[in-house]
């Protein structure tokens, strides 16, 4: 599978690192010495597996710098911050919302995998306003500084959807894991985005 990540935080670094054991995964993030360290075998985040598997493990990872325009992506995961407000109860999902503007304005077939924190029903309004996209949301229980250790031993993968392309990519999550025997839990979207919050 050729994997695209969006955003180097802790999210999308345990994703790309996980996921690039077995498929090939470019990293974009507007962070260009995120972008260098990935490329460097370095970790962009304080995680000391993460930094362990990128400087010892043969990784078919690599960042870019310009967001990319080619469309033969499987799937493509976003992990860009969603700051919430808890004065106006809000979030700001502009840096998600963009990203899926720049993969539609691009024809991209791939399966948009969003792993970023969300209001409840927020993927059913873009899937509306995207009808050609397939947009996924599958929360992340991922721990600062542990965040490819909880990726490599999860406790459980919520993905909300039912789609043969969700079931796809939870079967990447469970290659990626050392835990095999980990439990998926198939769902609505409102029910992932619930999960997480």
């Amino acid at each position: 599978m050729k994997i695209l990540v969006i955003g180097l935080g802790y999210v999308g670094t345990a994703n790309a690192v996980l996921l690039s054991q077995q498929n090939e995964v470019i990293c974009y993030d507007l962070n260009a010495d995120r972008i260098n360290l990935i490329n460097n075998k370095k970790s962009p985040i304080e995680d000391k597996e993460a930094s362990k598997y990128l400087s010892e493990k043969k990784l078919n990872l690599r960042g870019v710098s310009e967001f990319p325009s080619q469309g033969d992506f499987d799937f493509v995961v976003i992990a860009t911050p969603t700051n919430y407000d808890p004065d106006t109860n809000h979030f700001d999902t502009s840096t998600v919302e963009s990203c899926i503007e720049s993969l539609n304005s691009q024809n991209s077939k791939a399966t948009i995998v969003i792993r970023s924190t969300l209001p409840v029903g927020f993927v059913e309004r873009v899937q509306k306003k995207y009808p050609n996209q397939e947009i996924i949301f599958v929360p992340e229980f991922l721990r600062e500084g542990k965040a490819l250790h909880d990726s490599l031993y999860p406790s459980r993968i919520v993905v909300g959807s039912h789609s043969d392309q969700a079931k796809k990519f939870a079967n990447l999550l469970v290659e990626g894991a050392t835990n095999k025997e980990v439990e998926v839990l198939y769902t609505k979207s409102t029910e992932a985005e619930s999960s997480k919050l």
